[in-house]
């Protein structure tokens, strides 16, 4: 029962929704042109004609379909729920594998990757994707709009009139749908007047966007382009269904909603001590299924990670049969992917400034162990290179390429050098996929570049380092060290500032904790409540080392007070910028990303495996922190 409530929860929280307000915007600094949304995977609704002539609609998703299909098959679908409790997941996943085939075979294409059925987008042209006119034509519905809750707040400051919302086939290939977007833009071009636009592109968008600016952005019809978790090479959710392999990680689920959803409560405790392997029986006995709608399409290939792509076509596609839809993956690997930075850069020369935002540190949900948001490599977002999920470059690690600024994140786990475009990629830490407004630095980066000229690249404004960890409030509590760029330390440094993310909690800070340098926030006596949103500042003694490139972990306890889970823990990592180097040794490039704590010292293996097993090691290693520093407090008073 217990396997079940959590599963509950997990999905429960999928379903909810939340508003969020970013920051005030001054409508001199907008540039004039109108901004062209490009979304996120399977957001543009489609249809066909039937032999009668009728609109049939086939996608977006039509709750009332799946309402009835859920009724029609209630006592199946409860028996199978049933089944869960015992860790049979096999059933339920051929129930829902069956209907959704039932449901959506319009949407399946053939073997050589071209649609069963000619399928028609509902708004093609500029005008029929102007926000204005759409909110006009459907009285107010923000039916087969994007990104509403963004552009509706952008709307205030630019006008319906200035936002438009693109539409591709997104079953066929980004070339094509690229294609697409060209012939789009010019239509926006050609019905707002303006001689350029602004692009936002949120994930598969920005492969999209990636490939048109590689493929035509010579002709120089954007002004900002700004890719946010953008799949430009491949998401490994793609290649966890190619592979039937699928590893729910159902903490990392409900991590991402927490995030999502913004929730000051945590409930990623109900799962973490749980193995949920049933979960991936049912995705795994789904995957076949959903396979015969998405097997062909041409995105989905294109979403196959290079590293993956030749293994699944052996795997799944006919060398004859599936020909043209190979030859069009294996352009898009081979010869549009190497190609990003050159093209972004072919761009950048024609006079569009291309931005990129990306998050990492995530596990993915089904499964693929590397660093991501959740949904995307860090690798396939940006073109950086990162260490092993878990692991982290050991101390003295140099950046591979020399770019003439040090771009190597705080956590040493990813090394911007390498990016697609080093410059002008912002990397946000335990960021999840989609959320760009969930957390008040990307919000406002996001804003800033989409629809000013104020930031050109990440040196632009001490406001918006290169590397973040995320503000997102679900995350309760943010730490940076008072004179330094946020996540790295120098000398100058002379107490760690502590902000309060909650918007309704306050929070006392119960100890501070650091891992691998000498220095101790003991003395900083935690009398101080912090109003929700509130920093301040403690101050820690003993000095900060003459050396640099060398990571340390610093930990934050805190109470938020009135929460129904008042007790937490955030981790932050930080590195030192303050003297020559440390060796680097290179036959060990990479070491634990984590500093093994005092309270793991004292653990034996049965112990550690026990707390691991139940839940229970991060409450206890709180509970140790707060307690050791009391008594550190006692003894300073003494003395």
């Amino acid at each position: 029962m217990k396997r079940f409530f959590s599963v509950v929860i997990c999905f429960a929280l999928l379903f909810s929704s939340v508003c969020t307000v970013s920051a005030a915007f001054n409508k001199s600094e907008y540039n004039g042109y109108p901004v062209i949304v490009v979304p996120g995977y399977s957001s543009s609704a489609q249809y066909r004609i039937d032999e009668n002539g009728n609109k049939v609609h086939v996608w977006g998703i039509d709750m009332n379909e799946i309402i009835a299909a859920v009724f029609k098959n209630i006592v199946k679908i409860g028996i199978d729920i049933g089944a869960l409790a015992t860790g049979n997941g096999k059933a339920l996943g051929e129930t829902v594998g069956k209907e959704f085939v039932k449901l959506y075979y319009d949407m399946a294409c053939n073997p050589d990757g071209s649609s069963v059925y000619p399928l028609q987008r509902y708004c093609v042209t500029a005008e029929e994707s102007n926000r204005e006119q759409m909110l006009k034509k459907y009285d107010g519905d923000l039916i087969y709009q994007h990104e509403t809750e963004i552009l509706g707040e952008y709307a205030q400051y630019i006008g319906d009139e200035n936002i438009y919302n693109f539409n591709c086939d997104f079953r066929m290939g980004a070339v094509f749908c690229a294609k697409q977007l060209d012939e789009f833009i010019q239509s926006v071009k050609e019905y707002s007047g303006k001689d350029k636009v602004n692009i936002f592109a949120v994930s598969h968008g920005g492969q999209v966007t990636g490939t048109y600016l590689t493929l035509y952005g010579e002709k120089g019809d954007v002004n900002n382009a700004v890719m946010t978790v953008p799949a430009l090479g491949g998401a490994g959710l793609a290649y966890n269904l190619l592979a039937d392999n699928i590893e729910f990680d159902e903490e990392c689920l409900v991590r991402f909603v927490e995030h999502g959803m913004m929730f000051e409560t945590d409930f990623n405790w109900l799962v973490r001590a749980n193995e949920l392997g049933f979960l991936d029986d049912v995705l795994n006995t789904l995957a076949p299924y959903a396979r015969q709608i998405l097997g062909y399409w041409g995105s989905i290939w294109d979403f196959c990670p290079t590293e993956f792509y030749e293994e699944m076509k052996a795997k799944n596609l006919d060398p004859v049969a599936s020909a043209e839809l190979i030859t069009k993956s294996d352009y898009m690997h081979y010869e549009v992917m190497p190609d990003f930075s050159n093209g972004f850069r072919r761009a950048q020369d024609a006079g569009t400034d291309v931005y990129i935002v990306a998050g990492y540190d995530n596990h993915i949900v089904s499964g693929l162990n590397q660093s991501s948001d959740g949904i995307i490599t860090i690798n396939s977002s940006t073109g950086a290179t990162a260490a092993p999920l878990g692991k982290r470059f050991a101390d003295g690690y140099t950046q591979k390429v020399d770019t003439g600024f040090y771009q190597v994140s705080p956590s040493m786990t990813v090394d911007a050098s390498t990016s697609y475009l080093p410059n002008q990629t912002w990397f946000v830490e335990n960021f999840f996929h989609g959320m760009i407004y969930k957390d008040p630095y990307t919000a406002e980066l996001l804003k800033t570049l989409l629809l000013t000229e104020k930031i050109k690249d990440v040196h632009s404004s001490a406001e918006f380092p290169q590397f973040h960890a995320t503000t997102n409030k679900s995350h309760s509590v943010h730490a940076m060290f008072n004179n330094s760029t946020e996540g790295y330390v120098c000398s100058k440094d002379t107490a760690v500032i502590i902000k309060n993310l909650s918007e309704k909690y306050k929070m006392r800070i119960s100890s501070v904790s650091v891992r691998g340098i000498d220095i101790d926030f003991s003395g900083a006596v935690f009398k101080k409540v912090l109003k929700p949103g509130e920093s301040a500042e403690f101050r820690f003694t003993g000095q900060i080392p003459e050396i640099s490139l060398a990571n340390f972990d610093l930990v934050v306890d805190y109470t938020l007070i009135g929460s129904a889970t008042p007790l937490g823990e955030r981790l932050f990592n930080f590195t030192i910028m303050n003297g020559e180097a440390v060796d680097y040794d290179e036959n060990k490039p990479f070491v634990s990303a984590n500093i093994v704590s005092d309270f793991n010292k004292l653990l034996d293996e049965n112990s550690d495996n026990l707390l691991t097993k139940t839940g229970s090691k991060t409450f206890f290693e709180m509970i140790y922190n707060i307690i050791r520093t009391f008594i550190k407090i006692i003894f300073g008073f003494v003395r």
